[in-house]
């Protein structure tokens, strides 16, 4: 019997992706376990392995197509020797126009629909989202078109076969087409002004972030519109929650690395040592040393309590290409400088890769930000929402100090660190740098 293969959802968050690629084709037989798509969540590139054994006998959501909601039939799957043509009929009209269509439509839709072509706007050269009085729209399409005031009828869709998508939301916002809000013949003199309110909030998003195609870019020097992708939008979206949601502060020190980088150097030039320590693992296990003796700093805030984490789960920022994400140590407190020093790696290395699995990103209680190698002095990261705190770590360098009242040299490492205010004080992140200076400049403390 035929089956239905629908978009998974990858991570506990994911709501849509993109399909990237397809890895097999239509004809092609697939066993249990075998890779069949590449899918693009907001944090990585997973692959999409078959549950059941078959034949691909058709493929609905074709590669490279954003927006796609979890759940939403990609492909359908025929049982070995079973008719192509058999199975696609038994799992009956599969097409995302279908399945739309079943939904019922908006009043306002429906009514924008059967308006005189005369008033709608000329039509694209893609094909129409709608046949007769249907609209074909991605779930998430109508809900953002609703809560923006757009006319869908007044829309096509670059999704497969005419459909509405997210993106061409996206797009009406930008261009300020598709208003719902236009009086028709009938409406009293003064609809307009009554609807004038509820334009100019749905011109609103348009008007705070300029599209590409706005004219004001036409003064400056050419440039490549690059479209966002996933991940950036979703970077976009939480940092500017979190700057703009988070009542933050900042605490700075300096520490002095020499004794450390003493100590790494013995480390690694030990006989027999499978390992190359960084400074960086230096840090990571300090500061999860001092998490665990400042617990209250291993927080994050809720609306209805603070959430105080029994294991130090620490969060590393790694840069790849079109974001930057966090692949997660776990318990990282109770692990050897050896240890956090290979798992660093290797999940720096899947995160570059795009292979990281939703366990190994999501989930952090605090995270850790190093420019240092890019010579970077001092900098104050976005805190990494929920969590109550992120450090940022700066390069050493060598810096006059001062010690019993005379002038010398020393390697000097600054560090920043900020904190949620609604669930960290200003006393209780002091004490949380206190430690974190104290195990830093002495070392030794990070073996027992």
């Amino acid at each position: 019997m035929a089956i239905k293969i629908l978009m998974p959802a990858l991570s506990p968050t994911m709501t849509e992706g993109t399909l990237a690629k397809w890895l097999l084709k239509e004809g092609d037989s697939v066993a249990s376990g075998d890779v069949m798509a590449e899918i693009e969540t907001d944090k990585a590139t997973m692959e999409f392995e078959a549950v059941d054994e078959g034949i691909i006998a058709k493929i609905l959501i074709e590669g490279g197509t954003e927006g796609v909601a979890v759940n939403e039939p990609i492909a359908i799957l025929a049982e070995e020797g079973e008719d192509v043509e058999t199975a696609i009929a038994s799992v009956g009209d599969s097409k995302p126009e279908a399945a739309a269509a079943k939904d019922p439509e908006p009043a306002k839709t429906e009514a924008a629909a059967e308006k005189p072509a005369s008033k709608a706007e000329p039509a694209a050269e893609k094909p129409a989202a709608s046949s007769g009085d249907r609209i074909f729209a991605s779930p998430l399409a109508r809900r953002m078109a609703e809560n923006e005031g757009l006319d869908l009828a007044k829309l096509s869709g670059s999704g497969p076969h005419g459909r509405i998508v997210k993106r061409d939301i996206e797009d009406a916002l930008s261009s300020g087409t598709g208003k719902a809000t236009v009086a028709s013949d009938t409406a009293p003199a003064d609809a307009p002004k009554a609807a004038a309110p509820a334009a100019a909030k749905a011109a609103a998003p348009a008007a705070a972030v300029p599209s590409a195609d706005d004219p004001i870019f036409k003064m400056l020097p050419e440039a490549e519109a690059v479209p966002h992708s996933n991940m950036r939008k979703t970077i976009a979206k939480r940092l500017t929650e979190s700057a703009r949601d988070i009542p933050h502060f900042t605490l700075q020190v300096d520490v002095e690395i020499d004794k450390l980088l003493a100590m790494r150097k013995q480390l690694n030039e030990r006989d027999g040592a499978d390992y190359k320590i960084s400074v960086n693992d230096f840090v990571i296990k300090a500061t999860a040393l001092a998490l665990t003796r400042v617990p209250d700093c291993n927080v994050a805030y809720t609306d209805s309590a603070i959430l105080k984490f029994k294991k130090v789960d620490m969060a590393m920022a790694v840069a790849i290409d079109g974001g930057l994400i966090t692949p997660i140590i776990k318990d990282c407190a109770s692990k050897g400088l050896a240890t956090i020093s290979k798992e660093a790696k290797s999940l720096a290395a899947k995160a570059r890769d795009g292979k990281l699995s939703p366990e190994e990103y999501q989930g952090g209680t605090f995270t850790i930000s190093n420019l240092g190698m890019f010579g970077v002095k001092t900098f104050t990261s976005i805190i990494n929402p929920p969590q109550g705190g992120i450090l940022s770590v700066g390069a050493g360098e060598q810096r006059p100090v001062v010690k019993d009242g005379a002038l010398g040299m020393a390697t000097v490492m600054s560090l920043s660190l900020a904190v949620d205010h609604r669930c960290i004080d200003g006393a209780t992140g002091a004490a949380l740098v206190k430690e974190l200076k104290a195990l830093i400049e002495d070392p030794i403390a990070l073996m027992l």
